[in-house]
């Protein structure tokens, strides 16, 4: 028998983006502090990040920077 070939699973996008956050990650720390997680959350969280990372790399260029830093954000 011939077997059968797997397509390799892509990561769940938020927004129609990769997404930048470890869903698994996120659940196990909401989880440790004894709430629960939608399924929607690390979707939500993600797009929250690409907003800040986008604002982030705005001010560095508008100071003349190409090196986004922690002050940035």
């Amino acid at each position: 028998m011939a077997k059968k070939k797997v397509a390799k699973k892509k990561g769940k996008k938020a927004g129609g983006r990769e997404m930048l956050v470890v869903g698994s990650k996120v659940k196990a720390h909401i989880k440790a502090s004894g709430a629960m997680c939608s399924g929607e959350l690390p979707g939500a969280l993600s797009d929250a990040v690409y907003c800040m990372l986008d604002a982030a790399i705005a001010r560095a260029k508008g100071n003349k920077r190409s090196t986004v830093q922690p002050k940035d954000l």
